[in-house]
C-alpha cells in the first residue's frame, strides 16, 4: 500500500491487495517476488510478471511493483535487486528482455534505471479499465 500512495498517489483497499497478492502466490505461472530482507523485516522487493512475445518466440520480463524503504534507499539496494532479475533471466534462457513501467513523473525512478543500463522504450502504454 506505501508503494501505490507514494508512488502514484493512489489508496488501496487492504481487502482486495490481501486478495491480490494471495491469489498471485498460489500461480507461480504469473510470475515471482524478490523481496531482500535486513533483520528479518522486508527493505525491497520487486515483482517479475510474464509476457510471452510470438515474434521473439521468448518471454518478457516485466519487472513491477518496485519499492525500497525510505531508511534503505540510496544504499544500492535496487541495484542488488535488478542485478538478481538480470542472472535469474539469464539462466532461464527463454526469457528475451526485460521491461518496467514508470510513471512519468517519476524522476528520481527513472534516473535509477537509466543509471543500471534501461533505456525508454520506444512503446507507449495504454490501459482501459474493466
Amino acid at each position: 500500500m506505501a508503494l501505490a500512495a507514494e508512488t502514484e498517489k493512489r489508496h488501496l483497499d487492504q481487502a482486495t491487495i490481501t486478495a491480490g497478492v494471495t491469489a498471485f502466490l498460489e500461480h507461480p505461472e504469473y510470475g515471482f517476488y524478490i523481496i531482500a530482507e535486513a533483520g528479518g523485516e522486508p527493505v525491497a522487493q520487486t515483482m517479475i510478471t510474464y509476457e510471452w512475445s510470438d515474434w521473439r518466440n521468448g518471454v518478457i520480463w516485466w519487472i513491477q511493483s518496485v519499492y525500497v524503504s525510505a531508511a534503505w534507499r540510496r544504499l544500492g539496494l535496487y541495484r542488488k535487486l535488478y542485478q538478481h532479475v538480470k542472472e535469474l533471466a539469464a539462466r532461464d534462457g527463454g526469457v528475451k528482455e526485460l521491461r518496467l513501467y514508470v510513471d512519468q513523473d517519476n524522476t528520481a525512478a527513472r534516473q535509477t534505471y537509466q543509471a543500471l543500463g534501461m533505456m525508454p522504450s520506444r512503446y507507449l502504454l495504454y490501459e482501459a479499465d474493466i
